[in-house]
């Protein structure tokens, strides 16, 4: 089965096709806030237009934006092909492109949440998880690393504070690519094409008196 991922959680905008455990073809920009522009033609450039059987998509968490470009064009492209459709977690993704570039005991995958916050979650070498996700304050996140490793676009906020230990810190800063998928566990690539919000909404609906 012919598998299109699509990752669009950060401003890194990327897509792969996978077939039978390998790369076939992979795409990977830093657009900043420019998904919406650049995913589709990305797609149409891969071989045969992209076209796959499946197609797996990035729920978050990330830029709001972000994400939902990237499910919007899943959910689309799954219609028109009548193609399968799942989701899958940035942090697993960022986890195992970790692992992979360089094998120890946990990781803590620290991404950029919006409102001066990042989400973090730390996995074992087998990506299961070791902790809940939670969105922290920079300096929390530093303190709760407790020494571990950390992974992410989220490391900046924490390489600011790192002067208090000396540069001691293992931090390695690091975007989502959606080659990286091949590497996930098949558990871990069956999720609802849905957003995954990393903390409580803004705003709130009025209630009524």
């Amino acid at each position: 089965m012919r598998t299109l991922v699509v990752e669009t959680s950060t401003t890194a905008c990327s897509v792969a096709l996978i077939e039978d455990g390998a790369v076939l073809a992979r795409a990977h920009e830093v657009v900043g806030r420019g998904h919406a522009e650049r995913l589709i033609p990305m797609i149409a450039e891969l071989p045969n237009g992209g076209r796959a059987d499946r197609i797996l998509v990035d729920c978050g968490p990330g830029s709001f934006t972000g994400v939902r470009v990237g499910i919007a064009a899943a959910r689309g492209l799954a219609l028109g092909w009548d193609a399968e459709i799942a989701g899958f977690s940035s942090l697993p993704l960022i986890a195992a492109a970790g692992f992979a570039d360089r094998l120890t005991d946990d990781i803590a995958v620290v991404m950029e949440g919006g409102h001066g916050e990042v989400f973090m979650q730390s996995f074992a070498a087998d990506l299961s998880p070791r902790s809940d996700m939670v969105s922290l304050k920079p300096a929390a996140a530093l303190a709760a690393l407790a020494g571990r490793r950390a992974v992410g676009n989220g490391v900046r906020w924490l390489a600011a504070l790192d002067a208090q230990f000396e540069g001691s810190l293992d931090l390695t800063e690091a975007l989502p690519d959606a080659a990286s998928a091949i590497l996930l566990p098949p558990e871990l690539t069956a999720l609802p094409p849905s957003p995954i919000y990393g903390r409580a909404p803004d705003a709130k609906p009025s209630v009524p008196k």
